[in-house]
């Protein structure tokens, strides 16, 4: 069994020993286009020795308690980028066990409900990639992008929309993939010159580094044809890219093409949507929710 996989399936056995044989079960999904892990705990009252109605508070702390312990495996499962997990990061000393509890505890917690027949106590919680994202932000300025020798004639756009909802060829591969959502995703040229990461963004937009949409979202019966929620982010008038590839270990980075990447490069407005975190790509339906749940 490799490292990582035994590390999960680990704090999933202390999570459930806890509370000696009290059953608990977490399931739920990672939103990428709403930034969000949604996640259900359930608590088996009968397992507990709880009964009601003097029991409610025992089994609230229960799923108080019980609940980081069981999200951080799929908390720890994020891509960060390319090349990493945010349990790569946890491995690497780049993070902490605490940092991931604290963000964690940050999710916002939904009224808890019983079954009907009274059986099980469970509650929800919904928790934010942004605040995630915040943590992982190491620069305190942003970096310049490229800057031309030659600029190309080019003129202002609103925003950046990259679409790469389809299988793409992989760089340096001899094989295709669907992109898959991160939280710091980067954009090459086809000459393989980094056009856009996280580091170019200034701290007062880290909370849009970047925004996954899906094809629905750019097809809309209005002037824009975006939604309304993409509209603010991009305006009326982005630049539309088609990809042209994707790099990474895992596949996270969108490739456009030369000539698109020197439009954004050539004039300060359409550089400074990079600073300004204007970029969203829209993906594949399947790849922006992931669902999971425990055995």
């Amino acid at each position: 069994m490799k490292p990582r996989i035994l590390f999960g399936c680990l704090l999933l056995v202390l999570a459930g020993s806890v509370f000696g044989e009290t059953k608990v079960a977490i399931s739920g999904s990672i939103e990428w286009e709403q930034m969000e892990i949604k996640a259900m705990v359930k608590v088996d009252l009968a397992s507990a020795g709880i009964r009601l109605p003097t029991g409610r508070v025992q089994a609230e702390e229960i799923l108080l308690h019980e609940y980081p312990y069981l999200v951080r495996p799929y908390l720890l499962s994020i891509l960060v980028d390319s090349a990493h997990t945010l349990e790569d990061l946890l491995n690497q000393g780049e993070f902490s066990i605490r940092s991931t509890d604290t963000i964690s505890a940050s999710a916002h917690k939904l009224a808890s409900a019983f079954t009907l027949d009274f059986a099980f106590i469970s509650a929800q919680y919904i928790l934010s990639l942004q605040r995630l994202s915040r943590e992982l932000i190491r620069h305190s300025r942003p970096t310049d992008s490229m800057r031309l020798l030659i600029p190309v004639p080019a003129v202002p756009y609103t925003g950046i929309l990259i679409i790469a909802d389809e299988e793409l060829p992989v760089h340096g591969r001899h094989s295709t993939a669907l992109i898959r959502p991160c939280l710091f995703p980067k954009i090459w040229d086809t000459d393989m010159n980094l056009i856009y990461e996280q580091s170019m963004v200034d701290l007062q937009y880290v909370q849009r580094i970047v925004r996954y949409v899906s094809s629905n979202q750019i097809f809309r019966p209005n002037p824009s044809g975006l939604g309304e929620d993409l509209n603010r982010l991009v305006g009326s008038n982005p630049l539309r890219i088609i990809a042209q590839g994707v790099f990474g270990i895992y596949p996270t980075d969108p490739i456009i093409d030369r000539e698109d990447a020197l439009q954004i490069l050539s004039i300060e407005e359409n550089r400074r949507l990079l600073q300004e975190g204007r970029v969203a790509i829209v993906l594949n339906q399947q790849v922006l929710q992931t669902s999971f749940s425990t055995p």
